[in-house]
């Protein structure tokens, strides 16, 4: 989940760039084109065996990936207008949706102190995404790639508790080329009107390397990263380490050249850091 962590938060800072070069629909589609092409070849070598059980019920791997496909659309579609770090301090209040979520699944609670890492980690979210600006908290002055990318990350909220949910033995590798597969069929129905105007030609080069890393690194990879994860710890916990893509995410950025966030903006970013540590001392319940 660390890996997991830094590989979704670099995603922030690349999408950024290639967001308003393409349509998100179509960016989506062919990442997951990608993406499964990556998958199913790691599956073919590592010799893992599919067998005709792991097909039955293909619903839910359409439900999977339409959920993580909404989510992804959702994310570019943000990235148009709004800043990699308030998009990412979004991200971070995943965990706490998906503890809500899982609660109403598969009933699963967590201890008090898990309880008050979250509400930590969200008010440190809420505190990067209005860039320490109380004026612009107490108008809720939320962007509109802001608002986008919240119901995106609802999305993904849900996702992580499906995950054991709907799982019936399958091998991670299995399951989550199902769930590419799944995620694209739904975005590719979604998606053809955008895929067949966009000019592919014509792309430059940031957006072909922008697929190559969401395909590579944050869909396949982070697809077997989550599911592996998500069948061995709670789902709050399992979350917990997304509190760390905004600090990634503003490291990236600072790096970039692309500015660092302001000193009062920081505060935010060690509340979520904190709520990471008591998350992750916590007890497995």
């Amino acid at each position: 989940m660390l890996l997991f962590s830094a590989l979704i938060a670099a995603a922030f800072s690349i999408g950024k760039l290639a967001a308003p070069l393409i349509d998100p629909a179509a960016l989506t589609a062919v990442r997951f084109v990608c993406a499964a092409a990556v998958m199913g070849a790691v599956v073919l070598a590592t010799r893992t065996q599919v067998m005709r059980a792991h097909a039955i019920a293909p619903w839910r791997y359409l439900v999977l990936g339409g959920l993580m496909g909404t989510y992804f659309v959702l994310m570019f579609e943000a990235l148009k207008t709004a800043q990699p770090v308030a998009t990412s301090a979004i991200f971070t209040l995943i965990p706490a949706m998906s503890a809500g979520f899982s609660w109403v699944l598969m009933r699963q609670t967590y201890p008090l102190l898990a309880k008050i890492a979250l509400l930590i980690g969200a008010i440190g979210a809420v505190w990067v995404i209005f860039r320490a600006d109380l004026d612009a908290l107490i108008a809720f002055d939320l962007g509109k790639g802001e608002t986008i990318f919240f119901f995106g990350c609802v999305a993904h909220a849900l996702y992580t508790p499906m995950v054991p949910r709907l799982n019936r033995g399958e091998p991670v590798l299995v399951f989550a080329l199902g769930t590419i597969l799944g995620a694209l069929v739904v975005v590719g129905m979604y998606a053809t009107p955008a895929i067949i105007a966009t000019d592919w030609a014509a792309l430059p080069g940031i957006v072909w390397f922008t697929v190559a890393y969401l395909g590579i690194f944050t869909t396949a990879g982070t697809f077997a990263l989550l599911q592996f994860a998500a069948l061995r710890l709670p789902s709050g916990k399992v979350m917990a380490y997304g509190y760390l893509t905004p600090v990634f995410v503003a490291l990236y950025e600072g790096m970039l050249g692309n500015g660092w966030p302001a000193p009062f903006v920081w505060i935010g970013v060690g509340l979520i850091v904190c709520a990471l540590l008591i998350l992750l001392m916590g007890r497995d319940e």
